[in-house]
Order: C-alpha cells, then sequence, then structure tokens
C-alpha cells in the first residue's frame, strides 16, 4: 500500500516538473544583458599577455633559441597592437581603419630608441606598451 502511495506521488511530481518546463513562454524568459563591444577584444589582450609571459618564461628557462623568441614576441607584440588599435576605434566611436601615413623620415628620438622604466628594455620602434612586462613605454633619453 504505501508503496503504491510512493509510486503514485512520484508520477504527480514528474508530471508536474516536466508540465512547468514544457509551459514556459519565450516571453516570460528575462532578456539577455547585451554583449560588452569590449569583451572578446579584452579576453583577446588578456591572452596575448599571457603568451607574451608564457614566452618570456620559456625563453628564460633555455627552452627557446634568441631567433625563435625574438620573432614569437615581435609576432605577438604586432598582434596585440592590433587589438589595442580596435579598443581604440571603439572608444573613439570610430569603425573604419585609419589611412596610411605616408612614410616620414625618421625622428631624432627614434635614433636613441625607446626603454621602458619598469623593466629596462629598450625597443628601436615606438610602442605604447612594454613587450616585455606590458607597462607603459616613453622615449629613452
Amino acid at each position: 500500500m504505501v508503496e503504491s502511495v510512493v509510486i503514485v506521488l512520484t508520477c504527480v511530481i514528474a508530471i508536474v516538473v516536466i508540465a512547468f518546463i514544457l509551459g514556459v513562454r519565450p516571453k516570460d524568459l528575462p532578456v539577455p544583458e547585451p554583449e560588452s563591444p569590449f569583451q572578446h577584444l579584452d579576453e583577446r589582450k588578456a591572452a596575448i599577455y599571457e603568451n607574451l609571459r608564457d614566452l618570456q618564461f620559456e625563453y628564460r628557462v633555455g627552452k627557446l633559441s634568441d631567433q625563435d623568441y625574438q620573432s614569437t614576441k615581435k609576432d605577438l607584440q604586432k598582434e596585440l597592437a592590433k587589438v589595442l588599435a580596435e579598443v581604440d576605434q571603439l572608444r573613439n566611436g570610430t569603425s573604419h581603419t585609419p589611412p596610411a601615413r605616408p612614410a616620414a623620415p625618421p625622428r631624432a628620438e627614434e635614433a636613441s630608441g625607446f626603454v621602458c622604466d619598469a623593466c629596462g628594455a629598450k625597443f628601436e620602434k615606438e610602442l605604447k606598451f612594454c613587450g616585455e612586462c606590458g607597462k607603459p613605454m616613453k622615449v629613452a633619453k
């Protein structure tokens, strides 16, 4: 007797749950929050920074040759520059690529190079952020 009551109760609960699930209407569901236009760029930027840290670690441990390290680092920095440019474009409200500028003669500042205040790394070309530590760059004096 008790077993049949338990079976009937279980069946009733299962029917109620199934009816509730199937009875949910699309208009009853909450509206999803709009995705931030910066979200995918922030995720990509974080992944590139992590790759740069891993690359530097592997180079210091001796797993990479100097040539491999430099070429991979340069590729990651180019990719990071593209992502940062996209972020700047979104912040400024522009969605097109900037027009190509004619090649300018080298400035006096470029002759001395660029140096990172935080880690002391030196670079030939101007970068917004250090390829070694990720901090903002400035002109070497």
